[in-house]
């Protein structure tokens, strides 16, 4: 049943109704389309558009659909009706007849998936913020295994300075916050509420859109007709928050990759989140780590198709816009399995502290406490700067660590270098005089370890 077919003297082609049904995709929505339906029912109601009695026949043929819909038990795509919209009234009016064709007084199909696309982003939220805060959990736990692990810090991927394992974890945290204080934000913005708005000019019907709102948990009602019904921007937002979020979970992935590889061996993963080789029975891949980097790509290609699609639309809705609802649904579905699989890494790896210390030990990343030295001695940093690259140079020469060079040596380079020099050239040292908020020294991290976990048990 089509709710615009009296017009037209002849129906749609096949290959139209292909492009244009959108039951196949948006019927994701049931539950928020009837849901708003029975809201909507009862403003018609107060506004004397039903009777009390037909309002009430409405709102229980709704909520037994809705039931049946949250259970499974309807199938939508035995239908041929063309949207999620249709699909109800065509319901509501082969059970009740009249009653449901009165249902859509006053509503255009154009609030109507405003709303109801707003209500679904609405409850995607927050089960994201469930599987966001729940790797940050998985990070936290994982660096409670390995609280005095000490791995190669890099820049340019080359080793630049030792940190504590814990310290790395942290880094990711802070991501992850930053995407649930995103989902947060985006809650409160488009917590707004379109229906009454009607096609784009608003309603003849004297409905309270404050009450219509209150009812199905909005902030308020969206102020402007045009706005309310043209309005992408909550989806491009979380959109944008997916792939940012995506892009943390990919560099995650990534550090993890390598720090699995052969050439680094500081950690393993768990055979769950691995698969073998067909031809190679040794091969252990983390083809979970390279998925996760992959469908990355996939989320940014939703949030950009939804940006070109928006950006040359006039005022109001346009059919261009039911191109908003595959790639989000999507997105949101990678995410989530992404973040699940995330925790399922985290959860397996162990890491080999012994391999990740021989490592952070190496690469000369003690050159930059013999300069800090030096300038304790009176030296300038610059100065104190080019003495260090020449004992490296040295080290280099000799095919030594900085700490392995005899006195004599190093005082070959500067007559200011004394005994005192290698408890300062001791790997420890090096991490923990980092002892400075946001540092990586023990008793810093060890204190941001427990203070995000005192956090995460307030969340319960």
């Amino acid at each position: 049943m089509a709710l615009w077919g009296g017009r037209f003297a002849a129906g749609s082609s096949n290959m139209f109704r292909q492009v244009n049904d959108s039951l196949p995709f948006d019927q994701a929505m049931a539950a928020q389309d009837m849901e708003g339906s029975i809201v909507w029912s009862r403003a018609l109601a107060k506004a004397g558009v039903l009777t009390s009695e037909e309002q009430q026949q409405l709102e229980a043929a709704l909520s037994e659909l809705k039931a049946q819909a949250e259970a499974g038990e309807i199938d939508f795509n035995a239908s041929g009706e063309e949207d999620i919209h249709s699909f109800v009234e065509a319901a509501l009016i082969d059970k009740l007849g009249d009653v449901g064709r009165k249902l859509h007084t006053g509503r255009s199909r154009n609030d109507q998936v405003a709303t109801d696309f707003r209500l679904w982003c609405r409850t995607h939220i927050e089960s994201l913020k469930a599987d966001v805060t729940a790797v940050v959990r998985s990070l936290l736990h994982t660096a409670s295994r390995h609280q005095q692990a000490i791995i190669p810090g890099y820049t340019h991927l080359q080793r630049a300075q030792p940190i504590r394992f814990p310290h790395w974890c942290l880094a990711y945290v802070e991501m992850f916050k930053r995407d649930l204080s995103r989902l947060n934000d985006l809650h409160e913005r488009m917590n707004q509420c379109p229906l009454g708005s009607g096609a784009l000019a608003g309603t003849t019907y004297p409905v309270d859109r404050h009450e219509i709102a209150d009812q199905l948990g909005f902030s308020g009602p969206c102020l402007n007709s045009l706005d309310a019904v043209s309005d992408r921007d909550f989806v491009l937002e979380l959109l944008f928050t997916a792939s940012t979020s995506m892009m943390h979970l990919s560099r995650l992935a990534e550090d993890l990759i390598f720090y699995n590889s052969g050439e680094a061996g500081f950690l393993q993963l768990g055979d769950s989140v691995t698969s073998g080789s067909s031809l190679m029975p040794q091969k252990k891949n983390p083809d979970a780590l390279e998925l996760l980097r992959g469908k990355c790509g996939r989320v940014f290609g939703h949030l950009q198709a939804l940006l070109v699609t928006m950006k040359g639309l006039p005022l109001a809705y346009n059919k261009d816009m039911q191109e908003d609802k595959e790639g989000a649904f999507d997105a949101v579905n990678q995410w989530h399995c992404c973040l699940c699989i995330a925790c399922e890494v985290l959860d397996s790896l162990a890491l080999n502290e012994e391999r990740c210390r021989i490592a952070a030990a190496q690469g000369y990343s003690n050159a930059t406490e013999l300069a800090d030295y030096l300038v304790g001695k009176g030296i300038p940093f610059r100065t104190a700067h080019d003495i260090s690259g020449q004992v490296v140079l040295l080290a280099l020469e000799q095919n030594a660590p900085i700490e392995d060079l005899s006195l004599a040596q190093l005082q070959s380079v500067c007559s200011d270098i004394d005994e005192d020099v290698y408890p300062v050239l001791q790997l420890e040292y090096g991490v923990d005089k980092r002892n400075i908020l946001g540092g990586t020294s023990a008793e810093t991290v060890t204190k941001a370890l427990y203070e995000e976990l005192e956090k995460l048990d307030k969340l319960g």
